[in-house]
C-alpha cells in the first residue's frame, strides 16, 4: 500500500513509500522543476529525512509534470549579475553543510551518494545544469529515449559545481566529459545511453524505474547496503577534495566580468563579447 508521507516542503519536494521503495518527486512543475532556494533545501531536507528511514530499501527520484529538472532558476542567474551567490533565497546553495564538506548545491546531489540504499533516476523532459548534476549522483539512471541532457553550466559562464566534475569524470571517457563541459551542448537520452550517462532507455522512465527499484527491495537488505558501500568505494576516494576544489573555482568565476557578460548576453538574446 502506496503512504504518502509529510515532508518539510510538499509544495517542492513530495514523498512516498510502497513496499520499501520510496518515490521523491519534485513538485515545481510550472517552472520545469527548475532549482531555487526553496526547492535547494527541500531536496536536501529530502535526503535527510531518507537516511533516518531503515524501512526504506531503494529510493526513485522523479519530477512532476513535464521535466525532471531543468536546472538553476533564472533567479539565480540575476542574483549572479550582483556578484552575489547562485540564489538569493534563504538557504542558498552557497551555504555550507554542517560537516564543512559541501555547500548546499553540492550535497543535493551528494546526498544520494550518503544514503545507504540504492538511488534510481527515473528522467523525462529536460535534465539540464543543475538537474542532470542530481541525476548524476544517483546509482541507476533510467531515462525517456528523448530526454534533454546538458552539462550547462558553461552557456552561463560557470562551471559544474554541484559534483558533477567528480560524477562525469566516472561514467564517461575523459574527452567526453570535457567536450560536454567545453561547450555546455544539448542531447538527447539515446545519445546519453551510448557515452554512458544514462543506464537504461524507456518510454515509460518511472514504470521501469519502479520495477528495478521492487527487485531490489527484494534482495537481502543488508547485502544490498553492502554491495553500495563497496562500489562506491573506489569511485568516491578522493571526493572532498574534488568538491572543495569545485568550490573554490566557482567562487574565483561568480560575478566576474565575463561571467556577468555570459549572463546578460543570453538574457539579450545576443552573442556574448568576452575579454581576454
Amino acid at each position: 500500500m502506496t503512504t504518502r508521507v509529510e515532508t518539510p516542503d510538499p509544495e517542492r519536494v513530495s514523498l512516498e513509500i510502497d513496499e520499501g521503495v520510496a518515490i521523491v518527486r519534485f513538485e515545481r512543475a510550472d517552472k520545469r522543476n527548475a532549482l531555487d532556494g526553496r526547492q535547494f533545501t527541500a531536496i536536501e531536507s529530502m535526503g535527510e529525512l531518507l537516511k533516518a528511514r531503515p524501512d526504506v530499501r531503494a529510493v526513485i527520484l522523479t519530477g512532476s509534470g513535464a521535466s525532471f529538472c531543468a536546472g538553476l532558476d533564472f533567479s539565480g542567474f540575476a542574483s549572479m549579475l550582483d556578484g552575489g551567490a547562485a540564489s538569493n533565497d534563504e538557504g542558498s546553495p552557497g551555504r555550507l553543510t554542517e560537516s564543512g564538506l559541501t555547500h548546499l548545491g553540492q550535497q543535493i546531489c551528494w546526498v544520494w551518494q550518503e544514503i545507504e540504499v540504492p538511488v534510481i533516476a527515473a528522467m523525462h523532459g529536460h535534465a539540464l545544469g543543475g538537474g542532470l548534476q542530481i541525476a548524476l549522483g544517483a546509482d541507476i539512471r533510467v531515462a525517456h529515449p528523448e530526454t534533454q541532457l546538458s552539462v550547462r553550466e558553461i552557456h552561463w559562464g560557470i562551471i559544474p559545481d554541484m559534483t558533477g566534475t567528480l560524477m562525469l569524470d566516472q561514467l564517461v571517457r575523459p574527452d567526453i566529459a570535457r567536450e560536454l563541459t567545453f561547450t555546455g551542448r544539448i542531447l538527447d537520452a539515446d545519445e546519453g545511453m551510448q557515452i554512458g550517462l544514462i543506464t537504461r532507455l524507456s518510454e515509460n522512465p518511472l514504470d521501469d524505474a519502479l520495477a528495478i527499484a521492487r527487485e531490489i527491495a527484494g534482495r537481502n537488505p543488508e547485502a544490498v547496503r553492502a554491495a553500495k558501500r563497496l562500489l562506491g568505494r573506489r569511485g568516491n576516494d578522493g571526493f572532498a577534495e574534488q568538491l572543495a576544489e569545485e568550490r573554490r573555482e566557482i567562487s574565483a568565476l561568480i560575478g566576474r566580468p565575463n561571467q556577468v557578460e555570459a549572463i546578460t548576453a543570453n538574457l539579450e538574446s545576443r552573442p556574448p563579447v568576452f575579454s581576454d
